[in-house]
């Protein structure tokens, strides 16, 4: 049956009673009426409602209720009925009616039918929404009524997004939104609130379940692979980063050589993930390969291919016939490396590709702890590569003291500290000892010690080893502290006796030969010497 319409029955004695009450006389018309209670009904969808017509006639005549709907007295009196209408399931308008005096008394009501929605739901969102761009968010309703008191809300957790009003039986409402990273796990929803509180009734609200939203940042540029050239045999590692994406935690990295996919350990930190593998390679994959890695986020990718050349690059080898030659022993230097590669051995004259070079010596002292040198080259894609090594030689000598460190004689004073500094060299390293030759008394050697007298002496320096002895003697001689004292006062004496002596000699020789005269003897005559005074003061001669 249609919603709102009443059978043509009921419209013919509705538009009968209409056309009474038009010809009643103006006082009784005018002077009582007929009322519903209550008036405008909202009614649940398929519910029952009650309802009472009554009349300020004072003797009003069969009261009469008009509707299609099914329906029940409850109960009458002398001026009121009541009625009970079931099984509401749609909009409508009742008729009641009554006689007054003969005439007839009319009132309508409307009976409103509500009724929740039968689907509220939103729209699936997509696996994974790239930051900064637009998200349509749509919430599918179905049924609902009345619809005019029918809105539809979007909501982000509990913030509203938008509010629209239901259209139609069957509404689709949309709203834009601009993804951010903070709506990663961000649950979105729908609800409608049927709004009956101008009815008296309330606000009535049924919600979608929520959709939990993911969003990613992934950059445009690719991630950054560092690849070494790896050695056959060689523990190497291949490292693969991508920086600015979101959620690191859920970024998935691979690293693959050629079709064989890598073991690797992942480590993110913040916005960037890193994967690092690890591998010894084999000789079997020798050449040049490609190592891919691959950063999958949100469904998208990076890539980032690079080729590797694998490459054997083993030695030098360096060998000694012997590491410790006795002196004089002829000893071969070997230095030798795969079949492309260019070894150089130092001293050795230079040699093909691919040969070994060697190197023949006669052990000498000066041998001991020389290192030998060798260089490998390979060319590998128009690089070259440097590999080295070295090794020491050991020469076995009989043990050596340096004269020049370990002077012959040796002047120190009393109660002075020195240092004898002998030193002897040799391999096995030597033991020296430099003792006393009469007393036996032993003098440290390279640590200070304080000199006396006793220590005065030829000592004799003996250096021992496996590989023999060699000795060395060394005077020391050890002054006393007051011999320059004496030495001093016995100068001082030699030296007055000098001067006196020196005197004496002046007085008795050089002055008496100035007193001394010789006469000639040819002379006829002659006189006797007689001593001659010094002449007398005041001119006195003499007598």
């Amino acid at each position: 049956m249609p919603s709102g319409r009443l059978p043509g029955a009921c419209w013919m004695s509705l538009v009968f009673l209409l056309l009474i009450g038009c010809l009643l006389p103006a006082g009784v018309h005018g002077q009582y009426s007929l009322r519903f209670e209550p008036q405008d009904l909202v009614v649940p969808d398929g519910g029952s409602i009650s309802v009472n017509c009554s009349t300020d006639c004072p003797h009003p005549q069969s009261f009469h209720l008009e509707t299609f709907l099914p329906k029940k007295s409850l109960g009458q009196g002398s001026r009121w009925a009541a009625f009970q209408l079931s099984n509401v399931t749609n909009d409508s308008q009742i008729l009641c009616s009554s006689f007054c005096y003969s005439f007839q008394l009319s009132t309508s009501s409307n009976i409103t039918v509500y009724r929740f929605p039968d689907r509220v739901e939103l729209a699936p969102l997509p696996p994974w929404q790239p930051v900064g761009e637009n998200l349509t968010l749509s919430c599918q309703v179905a049924g609902g009524a009345p619809r005019a008191s029918l809105t539809v809300v979007l909501l982000r957790g509990e913030e509203e997004l938008s509010r629209q009003p239901a259209v139609g039986e069957a509404t689709q409402v949309n709203a834009t939104v601009l993804a951010r990273r903070e709506d990663h796990g961000a649950n979105f929803s729908c609800r409608t609130e049927l709004d009956l509180r101008p009815r008296g009734l309330g606000l009535f609200q049924n919600s979608s379940a929520p959709r939990q939203l993911r969003t990613f940042a992934l950059p445009m540029r690719p991630p950054r692979l560092d690849v070494p050239r790896f050695l056959v045999g060689t523990s190497c590692q291949a490292n693969c980063t991508l920086d600015g994406l979101f959620p690191a935690s859920e970024a998935q990295v691979e690293l693959a050589l050629g079709d064989q996919t890598l073991n690797h350990t992942v480590e993110r930190r913040k916005d960037s993930i890193t994967a690092t593998a690890t591998s010894t390679w084999s000789a079997e994959q020798e050449g040049t390969r490609e190592i891919v890695c691959t950063v999958t986020l949100g469904g998208e990718t990076r890539e980032t291919r690079e080729n590797v050349t694998f490459y054997s690059f083993q030695g030098p080898i360096l060998n000694l016939s012997e590491l410790s030659a006795p002196e004089g022993t002829t000893v071969t230097v070997t230095c030798a490396a795969g079949s492309r590669v260019q070894v150089t051995l130092d001293g050795a004259p230079a040699v093909a590709l691919g040969q070994p070079a060697q190197l023949q010596l006669n052990t000498t002292e000066t041998d001991d702890k020389r290192r030998f040198f060798c260089n490998a080259t390979l060319k590998v894609d128009g690089m070259t590569l440097y590999r080295n090594t070295s090794v020491q030689l050991r020469v076995l000598y009989g043990p050596k003291i340096d004269r020049a460190k370990c002077p012959k004689r040796l002047k120190w004073k009393d109660n002075t500290n020195h240092i004898l500094e002998c030193q002897a060299r040799g391999n096995p390293d030597p033991h020296l000892r430099c003792v006393h030759q009469r007393s036996q008394l032993e003098v440290p050697v390279g640590t200070p010690f304080l000199v006396t007298l006793n220590y005065s002496g030829t000592y004799l320096c003996n250096a021992a080893s496996s590989r023999g002895t060699y000795n060395l003697t060394v005077v020391m001689r050890v002054q006393d502290s007051n011999s320059a004292v004496v030495a001093l006062m016995v100068a001082l004496v030699i030296l007055g006796l000098v001067t006196v002596l020196t005197a004496l000699l002046y007085v008795f020789v050089i002055k008496r030969q100035s007193d001394t005269y010789q006469v000639n003897p040819r002379s006829p005559t002659w006189l006797p010497l007689r001593s001659r005074q010094p002449d007398q003061a005041g001119g006195e001669e003499p007598s």
